[in-house]
């Protein structure tokens, strides 16, 4: 353990001020709020230096108290996107566990809680599974499924059993403007607590809202954690990688991150990772590879190479023309155009070509790291299974071949998974191979082909109850090479904007003659 400036925490608490108030006052503060009502608390944990401080406050007001006084339970939820940086993950996981330990030792109702969005809402599910584009700052889908939901559900269901829950958050007014404007909007007049901006059964204590960054590491430097250990190795992560912490998102007006703070490793709504880079170059080598698969992904968002990555039907089986704007007033119905005289449009999710590539290289980067002595899972098994079911049911592109077990067992040979049984039962290449023939010959879609039968064989079983309004839906969509389906919107778009003209020429018309 390093040296610091007091040998204990409680030492420290007794002798040191911070913002102008000292220790000893803060935690009597949250004594006296834990006992003045039967709420229970949630704190939220990032694993950063700002929620760090606020379970280090917590844990020694508890300590405090008399056992008779421990009278409702303490719940630490830190929200896991699967996806976030390794070496955060680490810290996060040793922490929790040495914290709810210590709570058992010393008699305090404080127990850790992981929570992790679902698995068809997980960055892979969506990206590779349903062929999501990768998170911009214009289309950030991510943080609704990955941390909003996990994290209100548990709140939710807390508030439900208690009545109300109290959310206590390492927020501080400093970080931003928008974070001071947002922790004075919701303060409650003549109270510690605000109102919590999303949840009705919620209030949030934010005990080092007036700390400045440097309040927060004298803090943690100063002395051990109360429950014994030190932040030398926290301190060392953000000094490597030169980043601030990504907070815990309790709503949908909370900034999320996407300026490359600790986070997800797979963002990439930001242009550059710096905190990837910072760690990598302070000796992290092993983690080069997640960056370099990173900025693929990122490139690919890219407006110069969507039409390469993503298919040009939306995941309805449709086209979505771009029609013209104008300042003044709005979208028009008037089909807009590229420089070459080409359609725009609004393209749809990945190829599946570059889904199944993209599955196999995580694969290989994960096997590899694993190689290194380096305990890591990239992506869940119960993700690949989601994935697969998505492949297998892609309303845009189906994966006849059902890939996804083959591209698993090339990477991991040894390691079979139990996967379910293809339902299409189209996993022949030979059958594959002989509808690629029949679509060619016949001047068939080939994804149209295999859709078609997919179908017929969902209905094998006798039940054909509504077989042909779900062949109608599936006729209806736009259907053939993109060029041609283009250009035949286009068309039909222009003769349904000239019969509106003659439509509305012929209203004047009657208007005028009856004047």
């Amino acid at each position: 353990m390093a040296q610091h400036l007091y040998n204990s925490h409680h030492e420290m608490i007794i002798d040191l001020a911070i913002a102008d108030r000292n220790l000893f006052e803060q935690i009597e503060e949250i004594k006296t709020l834990y006992q003045s009502d039967t709420r229970a608390w949630v704190i939220g944990f990032s694993g950063g230096k700002d929620s760090s401080v606020v379970l280090s406050l917590v844990y020694q007001a508890l300590k405090q108290l008399d056992k008779d006084k421990l009278t409702k339970p303490v719940y630490v939820i830190c929200s896991d996107t699967l996806v976030e940086t390794p070496v955060v993950v680490g810290l996060i996981k040793k922490v929790l566990n040495d914290v709810e330990h210590a709570a058992k030792r010393d008699g305090i109702p404080l127990t850790a809680h992981l929570v992790v969005p679902d698995v068809k809402n997980t960055f892979w599910a969506n990206l590779l599974g349903k062929g999501y584009p990768a998170p911009t700052k214009s289309f950030r889908w991510c943080t609704e499924r990955m941390k909003i939901r996990p994290v209100t559900e548990f709140i939710n269901e807390t508030a439900t059993k208690f009545g109300e829950a109290i959310v206590v958050l390492g927020s501080r007014k400093e970080e931003s403007a928008a974070r001071s404007a947002s922790i004075e909007k919701h303060k409650i007049d003549d109270s510690l607590l605000s109102r919590h901006s999303n949840l009705p059964n919620a209030y949030t204590y934010m005990p080092i809202q007036n700390w400045t960054a440097d309040d927060v590491w004298q803090y943690l430097l100063s002395a051990p954690s109360p429950w014994g250990e030190d932040h030398d190795q926290l301190f060392a992560m953000y000094k490597d990688s030169n980043q601030g912490e990504c907070p815990l998102v309790v709503d949908s007006k909370s900034q999320s991150c996407g300026n490359s703070r600790f986070g997800c490793w797979t963002c990439t709504v930001v242009t550059k990772d710096r905190a990837l880079h910072g760690l990598i170059d302070s000796g992290e080598e092993w983690m080069r590879p997640l960056l370099n698969f990173r900025d693929e992904l990122y490139n690919s968002s890219q407006p110069e190479n969507k039409e390469k990555y993503r298919n040009f039907r939306r995941r309805t089986g449709n086209i979505d023309i771009q029609t013209k704007y104008e300042p003044g007033v709005g979208r028009t119905n008037e089909v807009d155009v590229n420089e070459d005289g080409s359609v725009k449009y609004v393209p749809g999710p990945y190829w599946m070509q570059y889904r199944q590539k993209w599955l196999k290289e995580l694969l290989e980067i994960e096997k590899n790291i694993r190689d290194q002595g380096i305990d890591i899972e990239l992506i869940t098994r119960d993700e690949l299974k989601a994935i697969r079911q998505e492949w297998l049911n892609d309303p845009v592109e189906t994966d006849i071949a059902d890939s996804l077990p083959g591209i698993y067992r090339s990477i991991y040979p040894d390691d079979e998974i139990m996967w379910h049984k293809n339902d299409l039962g189209l996993d022949d290449t030979s059958v594959l191979g002989t509808l690629t023939k029949v679509s060619k010959n016949h001047n068939l879609s080939l994804e149209l082909l295999k859709k078609t039968i997919g179908i017929e064989i969902e209905a094998s079983g006798g039940n054909r109850r509504g077989i042909y309004q779900k062949l109608e839906k599936l006729y209806s969509q736009d259907w053939g090479e993109k060029e041609e389906v283009l250009d035949r919107i286009h068309q039909e778009k222009n003769e349904l904007n000239l019969f509106k003209d003659k439509r509305d020429g012929f209203k004047l018309m009657l208007e005028s003659m009856k004047k």
